[in-house]
C-alpha cells in the first residue's frame, strides 16, 4: 500500500480508479474466476485505506455494479461538493480554443469539470446507480461468447 501511495505522490494525479475487476467471462487461458474477484465491501476498505495515506484525496465518487471507486484530488471539492464529472461541451471549446493559439492557451481538468450528481457520490444511498436508468438483472447463466 505504501508503494502506491509513494507512486500516487510522484504523480499527483487528478482522479485514480480503482476498480475490483473486469470480468471477462471464463476461459482456458487462465484460472480466475469470479471467485477470485473482491467484494465491493473487500475494494471500499482497500481504496480508503489507500486515500487515508494521501493526504491531499479524498473517495469521491462509487459505483458499486461496477465494483469501482474515484479517488479525487481534493481540487475538486469545492465549496464542499464534488465536481469530478466532464463538461464536454466547455472541454471541446477549450481543445478548439488551444488548437486555434497554435497550443499557447492551455488548459487543465478545473477548466471543465461538472459537478458530479449526488447518485454518484461515494456513501449515496444509489451507490453510483443513476435512478433514472432501468437496471437489469439477468436471472439466467447465459454462456459466455465474448472472446474475452
Amino acid at each position: 500500500m505504501l508503494s502506491y501511495s509513494e507512486l500516487i505522490a510522484l504523480g499527483q494525479p487528478d482522479f485514480i480508479e480503482v476498480k475490483g475487476v473486469t470480468y471477462c467471462g471464463d476461459t482456458g487461458a487462465s484460472s480466475l474466476t469470479m471467485a477470485n474477484v473482491p467484494w465491493h465491501q473487500e475494494v471500499v476498505a482497500f481504496v480508503q485505506q489507500l486515500a487515508d495515506m494521501l493526504p491531499q484525496y479524498e473517495i469521491a465518487c462509487e459505483h458499486e455494479h461496477s465494483n469501482c471507486l474515484l479517488i479525487a484530488h481534493t481540487k475538486f471539492k469545492v465549496d464542499g461538493k464534488w465536481w469530478t464529472w466532464i463538461d464536454y461541451e466547455r472541454f471541446q471549446d477549450l481543445v478548439q480554443v488551444q488548437g486555434e493559439s497554435g497550443g499557447q492557451r492551455g488548459f487543465s481538468a478545473l477548466d471543465y469539470m461538472a459537478q458530479t450528481p449526488d447518485w454518484a457520490l461515494f456513501g449515496a444511498n444509489e451507490q453510483g446507480f443513476d435512478p433514472t436508468d432501468t437496471r437489469f438483472q439477468r436471472r439466467n447463466k447465459t454462456k459466455d461468447i465474448s472472446g474475452c
